[in-house]
């Protein structure tokens, strides 16, 4: 896959450029989208590129910081089914256990598809030193353009939505049956979302224009 997009929005031009395999053509199966996560713009990037891919932005679930669900465009991912985590070591358990009542409650029920996760827990600027350190300490790959990922919520997830064998029957693991006609979850979409010099458009930038338009890649595997 090679595939050009360029938007206007607010007078601003903004251009995209997709790599690596065609996720269009698993648009109707199940799949998990893991994204590295470098800004607000992030968002915008990502719902400019899935507005071809069937009907993958009608059946998607976001998993977002819960911060903003108090933005203008909250109440909209309430409405949606979309589920806020709260970040930290004190709120970790409980949240993962509300993430997987609200895949039992929300996802085939709503007739959900994809999920999106930002599994890096926040921005990379925020995020790489800690990372760094932790990868040094464990004797893991010291990264500089993306951080190391958080596992919890991706745990959850595949324990909650792939189909999994059982004495030939499929069944769905912790959580509740799977619809008659779901296969469960089929695909993991390794999504890397880079910018020109490693300088991140947020969404500001987006709104204002005060950048020059820049071609942002985004590859999948």
């Amino acid at each position: 896959m090679n595939s050009y997009e360029e938007l206007r929005y607010i007078g601003v031009t903004v251009k995209v450029m997709e790599w690596g395999e065609d996720i269009k053509a698993i648009s109707k199966d199940e799949a998990v989208m893991l994204v590295n996560h470098q800004a607000t713009g992030d968002v915008c990037t990502l719902m400019m590129c899935l507005q071809d891919k069937g009907l993958v932005v009608a059946q998607m679930m976001w998993l977002m910081d819960h911060i903003f669900k108090y933005t203008n465009f909250g109440i909209v991912s309430l409405i949606h089914g979309d589920f806020f985590i709260r970040q930290g070591k004190s709120h970790r358990d409980q949240q993962l256990l509300l993430l997987k009542k609200h895949l039992e409650n929300n996802y085939r029920s709503r007739d959900r598809k994809w999920i999106v996760l930002f599994p890096e827990g926040g921005f990379l600027r925020k995020r790489r030193e800690t990372s760094q350190a932790f990868a040094k300490k464990n004797n893991l790959p010291f990264l500089t353009h993306v951080t190391l990922p958080r596992i919890g919520a991706t745990k959850i997830i595949l324990n909650a939505l792939v189909a999994r064998q059982e004495n030939g029957s499929p069944a769905g693991g912790d959580a509740k049956e799977l619809d008659s006609k779901s296969k469960g979850l089929q695909w993991i979409i390794d999504t890397t979302i880079a910018y020109p010099k490693a300088e991140p458009i947020d969404i500001q930038t987006w709104i204002l224009g005060y950048r020059k338009p820049v071609v942002t890649h985004v590859h999948y595997r």
